[in-house]
């Protein structure tokens, strides 16, 4: 099979049987896209002259332009998947990436911040206005069920169960998982969907079916996008005088000081929508991190040079 063909299957496959988001899929579209690039510069245009050395060259190539570790990984990730996916397909009879070893990466902390950081960002918001309200809803969500971007932008009224103590949240390849909600961010969500998010949705000027099934509206009376949500984080941690906040630290956040309160690995991993533990298990790298700077400010023999 030509490897134009052969590329778009695994893109139609990704699509229909993986289920990815459109985000994912563009972003498997580029790495594919370099792929095909490299494999032309090498005078490779069919799946059977693909070889291990050329799938080193194309990582060598990612390496000497400069580019991050992870993003490596991660192109790598999508050229390892194709040659599966292929291999499975009875496109090819060998699968030429298996030799291939993508580069190790260094175990990046994820940004977090403290508890009380989290409290005085919670209650930065207290004005009275439908915005106001639904700034502390999207904040304690955030901080309160440790959802994806995507996810509190994706989230809709039928799958908010207040009365359950549960959210519906459908993550990666549309996988659905429950999250309990409880607190503040129970009762920021129940104050925001009364009238509130009402007077939002008339400032639509056409209704649109997913605009009246969503929960975060912009101030158009539309869904409420990425970059909005991002920008009322950020807008809302600057007031309080924190720079570099986005939803990915109070993400980051909720499971940290879930685990430092004493919860499950396996919980967390449930609750945050990992696929695998070993995601998850970035987080035990904090909590050592947390215990070794409380055991060096107060063990009378911890501190160097003593």
């Amino acid at each position: 099979m030509g490897l134009d063909a052969a590329i778009a299957e695994y893109m139609l496959y990704l699509r229909i049987e993986r289920g990815l988001a459109a985000a994912t899929l563009k972003e498997y579209a580029r790495d594919m896209e370099r792929y095909r690039a490299s494999l032309d510069a090498q005078g490779i245009c069919e799946l059977d002259g693909i070889s291990p050395d050329a799938i080193s060259a194309f990582q060598q190539s990612l390496m000497r332009a400069g580019e991050a570790p992870t993003t490596v990984r991660r192109r790598m990730s999508a050229v390892k998947g194709f040659h599966r996916f292929c291999l499975q397909e009875g496109f090819t009879e060998v699968n030429p990436s298996v030799p291939v070893r993508s580069p190790k990466t260094p175990d990046v902390l994820p940004d977090v911040i403290s508890i009380e950081d989290a409290c005085t960002l919670m209650d930065s918001i207290t004005g009275t206005r439908p915005q106001d309200l639904r700034d502390r809803a999207i904040l304690e969500v955030l901080y309160g069920c440790g959802l994806r971007v995507s996810e509190a932008c994706g989230l809709n009224t039928a799958d908010v169960l207040l009365e359950e103590g549960f959210l519906r949240i459908f993550g990666k390849g549309s996988k659905e998982r429950m999250v309990p909600i409880s607190g503040a961010g129970a009762r920021a969500l129940a104050e925001y969907l009364g009238s509130p998010r009402a007077e939002l949705s008339l400032k639509a000027k056409a209704a649109r079916p997913d605009d009246l099934v969503a929960v975060f509206l912009n101030m158009r009376g539309r869904r409420l996008t990425r970059q909005g949500l991002f920008k009322i984080v950020g807008d809302a941690a600057r007031s309080c005088g924190m720079e570099g906040i986005h939803p990915h630290t109070l993400r980051h956040s909720f499971a940290t000081h879930m685990l430092n309160g004493g919860a499950d690995l396996r919980a967390i991993q449930e609750m945050l929508g990992h696929a695998d533990i070993s995601t998850t298990q970035i987080y035990t790298h904090v909590d050592r991190q947390h215990l070794r700077e409380e055991y060096l400010s107060a063990h009378p023999r911890a501190i160097p040079g003593t």
